[in-house]
């Protein structure tokens, strides 16, 4: 991924506006790019942060602040049981366990969560928000489950997520969990609960997968016009005209033809099934890739709080039902799954000395020597792993 090398090495990044914290942008800090809040955009969520106050004193009932969660919530809390809830919501619900995100994963979820912050909608406080920055800049990395999320929206990657914000919890020590720290802020009214709101693990994993996938994309690609050339198969399929219509298709067909150049005269009328698709088949990952990453860019702008404070009141929303980023995260597995099979299929046709005019399984010595056959064995493997990996996520919700 192109930010992991140098983002360290950049300049702190000043915020000002919530939307200074961009896709690009998230990707750099969380491969070590530190954050600075500008002075302006503290007072900014400071002021908020009163306003919520000041309603939260006068409010009956808001769900998780002063009363219980889920079907607990016709519990009103006293003044004393407030005090001490928005802590245990964190520690309640820190039930995972390994396998764990990674250090770039952790700190790009704080990133996403701080962002959506700068919204207002939550009500935190600035020096929640100044927390937030002192765990990036000091490396503090929690130990985050990466799976057995198991709950509606994230409530329990969330709790191991900020949990050393409060003393709570586990952190990452050389990959290894070990107990956190000690406690670098005192969580206040409502921000407990709104450390457990919104998508932003997904969000987080999202804007990550779509950067590394636009890499991949690349590279079949360049492997696609090797094979292309190997097999001297027949330019008619790239041509810029059988892309009528399709803008996507037209532009990775005018990369694959930069690869290709003048090439040789064809060997075939009509090359294999698998080299004709190309284009088409990697237009549909450029088209998934760019849904996804407007679901990121919806995701980190929409409203992720319940309760949010939304004109003058706190309002319970369904911010933490991320379909939109599950949806297009499927449908960006199942793209580059359908991309691997295609690739798959192109090396068998390598294998073959009827297509390609060169050794049986490109062996130098064909009987005594397997060739390659043994990567087209592994190729399969993977396709069938990727296969069972781009089940979809979005089926078999449960109340």
């Amino acid at each position: 991924m192109t930010a992991g090398p140098v983002a360290a090495d950049l300049e702190p990044l000043i915020v000002r506006v919530a939307a200074d914290l961009d896709r690009a942008a998230l990707r750099q800090v969380a491969f070590g790019r530190q954050l600075q809040l500008d002075p302006g955009l503290r007072e900014q969520i400071a002021g908020r942060r009163s306003e919520v106050l000041a309603a939260l004193s006068g409010a009956d009932a808001v769900y998780g602040v002063t009363t219980g969660m889920g079907a607990l919530s016709g519990h009103r809390l006293s003044p004393a049981e407030q005090a001490a809830h928005q802590r245990g919501l964190l520690l309640a619900r820190a039930v995972g366990g390994a396998p764990w995100l990674s250090e770039p994963e952790v700190r790009a979820l704080l990133a996403v969560r701080l962002r959506t912050f700068l919204s207002g909608d939550a009500g935190v406080s600035a020096e929640l928000c100044a927390a937030l920055v002192r765990m990036l800049a000091d490396r503090r990395v929690s130990a985050v489950p990466r799976t057995g999320v198991g709950s509606a929206g994230e409530i329990i990657p969330l709790a191991h997520a900020f949990a050393p914000l409060a003393g709570l919890g586990r952190e990452l020590v050389g990959g290894v969990a070990q107990a956190g720290a000690a406690a670098i802020y005192e969580l206040g009214p409502k921000e407990g609960i709104s450390l457990l709101a919104g998508v932003p693990g997904a969000t987080a994993l999202a804007l990550l997968r779509a950067a590394e996938a636009r890499t991949v994309a690349g590279q079949l690609l360049a492997v696609a016009a090797g094979a292309i050339v190997a097999v001297g198969a027949p330019p008619d399929p790239y041509l810029a005209a059988t892309a009528r219509g399709d803008e996507v298709l037209g532009a990775v067909l005018a990369r694959l033809r930069g690869l290709l150049g003048n090439g040789a005269a064809p060997r075939m009328l009509q090359a294999p099934v698998s080299f004709r698709v190309v284009g088409p088949v990697l237009a549909q990952v450029e088209r998934a890739l760019d849904r996804l990453e407007d679901a990121v860019d919806r995701a980190l702008g929409g409203v992720g709080d319940s309760p949010a404070y939304l004109d003058g009141s706190f309002v319970g929303t369904a911010g933490f039902h991320g379909i939109d980023l599950a949806a297009q995260l499927d449908g960006a597995a199942q793209a580059l799954a359908h991309a691997a099979d295609i690739a798959a299929a192109q090396l068998h046709r390598l294998l073959d000395e009827r297509v390609t005019g060169l050794h049986q399984q490109l062996a130098t010595r064909p009987g005594p020597d397997a060739g390659l056959i043994v990567v087209h064995k592994r190729a399969v493997a993977a396709t069938h792993a990727l296969r069972r990996a781009a089940q979809p996520s979005v089926l078999g919700p449960i109340e």
